[in-house]
């Protein structure tokens, strides 16, 4: 799916600022992760899947990757896309598409952690990614009343699943979102 259409479906579907910048964050964030992990001919398909992910959650959040797999498909959206979106809602939101592929288990453990990331920054100084380090990280993790609506579980259940320390998980997700935060402040600014 062209990025264009994709974020057309997108904006179909979702207005509130941070639903859309969360969007465009797992977008740059996925998009790096392909990078990273060797499958940069297929940067495009990892990032479209992270702008989708979360299409329906905004209009249906109780059915979140239930109803989303019917509007992907009224739009066209190819299955492999479908079953990668909605795979990141297993045991969460009645959905059972496992995350079978590296892509979608980082798609799992990826989606939650960057919302816990993007509330650390912004109670830090620089309201930036840019300087955060993992042991900081880490600190917001272990308390619970910090960012409460972030499933700590689930991104344990991430990392697990990708056989990573959680510290690799942390480390390499502040890595992505480092790499397309300026992006994103861009992009949320052309919408304002």
């Amino acid at each position: 799916m062209e990025r264009q259409k994709a974020w057309e479906l997108l904006t179909q579907y979702n207005k509130d600022h941070f639903h859309l910048q969360h969007a465009l964050t797992v977008e740059g964030v996925m998009r790096w992760y392909a990078n990273d992990l060797g499958y940069g001919n297929e940067a495009d398909f990892w990032a479209t899947v992270g702008l989708l992910h979360d299409l329906d959650f905004e209009m249906w959040p109780e059915e979140h990757c239930v109803r989303q797999q019917q509007l992907m498909r009224d739009a066209g959206v190819d299955d492999a896309t479908i079953h990668a979106t909605c795979s990141h809602g297993y045991g969460m939101t009645g959905v059972d598409i496992r995350p079978e592929l590296e892509m979608e288990k980082v798609l799992y453990a990826a989606d939650e952690l960057t919302g816990l990331i993007g509330a650390a920054a912004l109670m830090r100084p620089s309201k930036s990614v840019q300087d955060m380090e993992v042991k900081s990280l880490k600190k917001k993790f272990k308390s619970t009343g910090f960012a409460a609506g972030c499933s700590r579980e689930v991104i344990q259940q991430g990392a697990d699943m990708l056989g990573w320390p959680l510290e690799t998980l942390m480390e390499k997700t502040i890595l992505a979102m480092r790499s397309c935060e300026e992006d994103v402040r861009r992009q949320m600014e052309a919408l304002a």
